[in-house]
């Protein structure tokens, strides 16, 4: 095929007039970076997206938030030095994660603090909710109102099921890298060794470790079921994650997008909330399909033991008497 040179000519002008009409993209005003060590398919990943969409569409574009699910922008600690320094402008953790910054934000792990979600979410929509959020406004982090739910926490084992306090002794369990489960698991006799979530599959894979403690939902999205043989039905923790924002960033917005952030994050941590129940009675289902045994565990021997190696004792001292008392307000007795 060949142009004569009036039709290349012909062909060049309308080639630029179809680009003249072209507008160039316009940057957003506020261009944030959002991160979590979730996978994207998790209800915190996936209604925080959702909320980021209205928000874009409410401000017209002026606000574009960009989403790095799965740790890709490095280890907790890591994401939570950015975000303090201001290389992230936003940031869902875990509240036992805070414990180096906000001692008192890690209270929700307490073992055997909650007997269901309807407590814990009265606790920390309450009273509790606020002593914490208020600590972490303190040093220099906003938070917002609603806590996220990751949610009960049960022991996946690949050797044995564990169904009393004794099967623990000695058992090689990943812990996420937060003081209280640490102590926690020393507390019943077991051996814990703290890993970030994205080396998990790899250690439990490589036998560095033999357990592990997690989410349903999060053991089914991980993968756990090809490295792991036993679930056993611990619910000894209650885990969440805390929406925080650089300060710096937060005060850039103009107010009306201040109460539009407020609003459509706090409404999207209560459906992340409505998802996690409905994920969590189907996802046991999925597990046993893919060949994981489930079993109850001997509660009362756990609290026991827990008592005995005085562990609410230190972390009564440890958050001080007004978190504690906040706890208690809602909390089984403890101790």
């Amino acid at each position: 095929m060949s142009l004569t040179r009036p039709g290349l000519l012909a062909g060049a002008a309308a080639t630029f007039a179809t680009i003249g009409i072209i507008k160039p993209a316009q940057a957003a005003e506020f261009e944030y970076k959002w991160a979590v060590d979730v996978p994207p398919d998790h209800p915190i990943s996936t209604r925080s997206v959702e909320a980021f969409a209205r928000i874009k569409a409410a401000t017209k574009g002026r606000v574009d938030i960009k989403t790095f699910p799965a740790s890709q922008l490095g280890s907790d600690p890591a994401m939570l030095s950015q975000l303090r320094t201001g290389a992230l402008e936003m940031l869902a953790f875990p509240g036992a994660f805070l414990n180096s910054v906000v001692p008192v934000a890690s209270i929700e792990n307490v073992a055997y603090a909650f007997p269901n979600r309807d407590t814990v979410f009265r606790a920390m929509d309450g009273d509790l909710g606020k002593v914490i959020r208020d600590e972490i406004s303190s040093r220099e982090i906003v938070v917002f109102d609603k806590i996220w739910e990751n949610g009960f926490r049960e022991i996946t084992t690949s050797t044995k099921p564990i169904r009393t306090v004794n099967d623990l002794a000695g058992l090689k369990i990943r812990v996420s890298p937060g003081k209280i489960r640490i102590d926690t698991f020393q507390s019943l006799g077991a051996s814990p060794t703290p890993i970030s979530l994205s080396e998990l599959y790899t250690s439990l894979q490589t036998h560095v470790v033999d357990a592990q403690e997690n989410p349903l939902v999060l053991i089914e999205q991980q993968k756990f079921y090809e490295v792991q043989k036993y679930v056993s039905l611990s619910n000894h923790i209650w885990s969440g994650y805390w929406l925080l924002m650089n300060p710096d960033a937060w005060k850039r917005l103009p107010p009306d997008i201040q109460a539009l952030f407020t609003r459509e994050l706090n409404a999207a941590a209560l459906k992340a909330r409505q998802d996690t129940d409905r994920l969590n009675s189907s996802v046991a289902d999925k597990l046993r399909r893919r060949g994981m045994q489930f079993n109850p565990v001997e509660v009362a021997g756990f609290k026991k033991k827990l008592v005995d190696a005085k562990y609410y004792d230190r972390w009564k001292a440890e958050f001080g008497p007004k978190a504690w008392s906040a706890l208690e307000r809602y909390a089984n007795k403890l101790g």
